[in-house]
């Protein structure tokens, strides 16, 4: 009988057999279109999370929140879910019992930051960070509290927009030394940067092509010959279907109906398709069949 894989050596498995897309889903559906198209991985963005519940990413959602969403994800898919955890909701003690929340709920990986809270999306500008060895020591506790020595803790920087490109790197020596199992430098500016920053960091690297950010919006292919491991879209998706959602809306109120929209919408087959709706009306009648 094979024992059952982790979900964190699932990650750690996907991204040794070469660079891997990373998906934000938005909900569970998504997550369930994420696998179906054949991705590896999915994630869990907090900047959606937050987005999806009507409020800015500046830290206004709580552990319980994001442990919830991430229950759903996990549940709803057998990707392996890397998850967002902001800050860790507070310092050392508070990242214990944010992995064992966490972890509980079924992720495959964790990404802490290093801003000061409340923290502010990686690209804007006014952010401030916690000193090094504050970060370390939530690292360190990230480490010591994971029940599966294969959950991934991603150390995610954010330097290279406050105090620049070098401190980024000396700080993702720092957190690796900590325990980190992956580094995620935010806001790289240029693809010279990303391949400077692969260069001088020995490390599973985690890349961000958020759209509309600081930096350009490299292929995986690049990013992988310049050895980054993970590539991430946090909030494609949603950004996609917002405007969807947003000129459909327009055109309901402007002409009176939505037929104009019906070539760009979700069938009700691929919709039950994609739920796997036969399934759940099969067992039905199975069990009213008397036995």
């Amino acid at each position: 009988m094979s024992l059952k894989i982790s979900p964190g050596r699932q990650l750690r498995n996907a991204w040794s057999a070469g660079p891997i897309a990373i998906p934000g889903a938005f909900n569970a559906l998504t997550a369930k279109l994420i696998e179906r198209l054949g991705y590896r991985a999915v994630y869990l963005s907090g900047g959606a999370l937050s987005a999806a519940s009507g409020v800015p990413d500046i830290g206004l959602l709580t552990l319980t929140e994001f442990a919830d969403e991430a229950r759903r994800l996990a549940s709803a898919t057998s990707l392996p879910l890397l998850c967002d955890a902001d800050t860790g909701f507070g310092e050392a003690l508070n990242v214990e019992r944010t992995v064992v929340a966490l972890e509980t709920a079924g992720v495959a990986g964790i990404q802490l930051e290093d801003q000061q809270f409340p923290k502010r999306c990686g690209h804007l500008s006014g952010k401030s960070l916690v000193d090094a060895e504050t970060m370390a020591s939530k690292i360190r506790a990230a480490v010591a509290a994971k029940q599966d020595r294969d959950l991934v803790i991603v150390a995610r920087t954010d330097a290279r927009g406050v105090t620049g490109f070098d401190d980024a790197v000396r700080r993702a020596h720092y957190y690796i030394a900590a325990g980190a199992d992956a580094i995620f430098p935010e806001a790289l500016e240029t693809a010279d940067e990303f391949a400077q920053f692969a260069r001088q960091v020995q490390a599973p690297l985690l890349a961000n092509m958020t759209e509309f950010g600081k930096g350009p919006l490299l292929t995986v292919g690049e990013l992988g010959a310049m050895g980054y491991k993970m590539v991430l879209y946090p909030l494609t998706a949603f950004r996609s279907a917002m405007r969807a959602a947003l000129e459909t809306l327009v055109l309901l109120r402007d002409e009176g109906h939505q037929r104009d929209a019906l070539p760009r919408m979700l069938t009700r087959a691929e919709l039950y398709d994609l739920l796997n709706y036969p399934a759940y009306e099969e067992r039905d009648r199975n069990y009213a069949k008397p036995s």
